[in-house]
């Protein structure tokens, strides 16, 4: 693989390898591993709440990179002077209704309109954990330019923002934030759509993140593939990845990592430090809410791997090796 623009075969968008997406014939295996599930998917203790301190944000932060973590993949990150925020998501559920699906284990730390200024914000693909309809409808009056992966911009434009706002971009892609920030499309192995129908009309992807003295990488949704190596060795090291740690299962090995995985991924990337995301927000597999990053605990010491992981709602500079351990007085 090497990193190029994303390929298509009848109108759909291919992976950088062979992948297993799942579908309609592992719903079956998939309810029954539910139904005889007994793992605490869900915190049986009520999990915060958690309240972000906003006068914080009119100091910049010293060191010239801060992220708070609102939860799940949504993070407002500080690099060098800008402000981006990533797949934001405030509704209380997942899914296309607000009657029913996947409910938020603790309600976001800042509401809509304490948000900062920002620069920018990046969609990654239109899986509903990652673009939100209700979130992204508060910022149709807003002027604030959108970042997002091929035909994602046509779900922005129905919810409200304007097209002149939209950036779309294939893998290999690179745009300007500002004058002083390059934001890279990167591949991902994953998928998309919004229903039964449609799969993979649009695109998936990853960001490299390049300010004048930080460069990170932010992983959105992703399986594990030996593109993370050639990110790296194209635009690594990074100070900080940001991986997907949750959500993973048996009959979707492809699609997302888990903490194992991740943390190869890391490695790969030529990181230096790593933020697990994408856990402990939404019951979206059938784990236990706090098993990945108890299990990525394991494999950091294993493989030597220094961990940022931030308390939700607490902006905090990105300095070294960080665990808040704030799951934890919830299990």
């Amino acid at each position: 693989m090497s990193i190029t623009g994303a390929k298509k075969r009848g109108g759909k968008f291919l992976n950088p390898i062979p992948t297993d997406m799942g579908g309609i014939g592992i719903m079956i295996p998939i309810l029954k591993e539910y139904y005889n599930n007994k793992a605490e998917n869900t915190p049986k203790k009520i999990i915060g709440p958690f309240k972000t301190d906003i006068p914080i944000y009119q100091t910049p932060p010293e060191s010239g990179l801060r992220i708070t973590l609102i939860g799940h993949s949504s993070l407002l990150i500080e690099i060098d002077g800008k402000r981006i925020l990533t797949d934001p998501v405030w509704s209380d559920r997942v899914s296309f209704t607000s009657l029913f699906g996947p409910k938020r284990f603790f309600q976001p730390p800042l509401q809509l309109d304490e948000l900062p200024p920002l620069d920018a914000i990046l969609v990654s693909h239109d899986h509903y954990d990652h673009l939100d309809k209700g979130t992204i409808k508060f910022f149709a009056d807003k002027t604030i330019p959108f970042f997002c992966s091929l035909g994602v911009g046509r779900h922005l434009e129905k919810f409200g923002i304007a097209k002149n706002f939209i950036n779309e971009m294939d893998w290999s892609d690179s745009v300007m934030v500002g004058d002083n920030c390059v934001m890279t499309a990167t591949p991902a192995r994953h998928f998309s759509g919004r229903g039964i129908f449609g799969r993979n009309e649009t695109l998936w992807s990853s960001f490299v993140i390049k300010g004048t003295k930080h460069n990170i990488f932010f992983g959105a949704d992703s399986g594990w593939f030996p593109g993370f190596a050639e990110i790296g060795d194209a635009f690594g090291p990074f100070d900080l990845t940001m991986l997907e740690i949750g959500a993973y299962g048996k009959y979707w090995p492809d699609i997302h990592m888990g903490p194992d995985n991740a943390s190869n991924a890391h490695l790969a990337l030529k990181g230096k430090l790593m933020m697990p995301i994408h856990w402990g927000t939404f019951n979206l597999a059938p784990h236990a809410w706090f098993e990945p990053i108890e299990r990525l605990l394991g494999y950091a010491k294993e493989k030597h791997i220094e961990l940022f992981v931030p308390e939700p709602g607490k902006p905090t500079e990105v300095k070294g090796e960080y665990v808040s351990g704030w799951w934890e007085k919830y299990r």
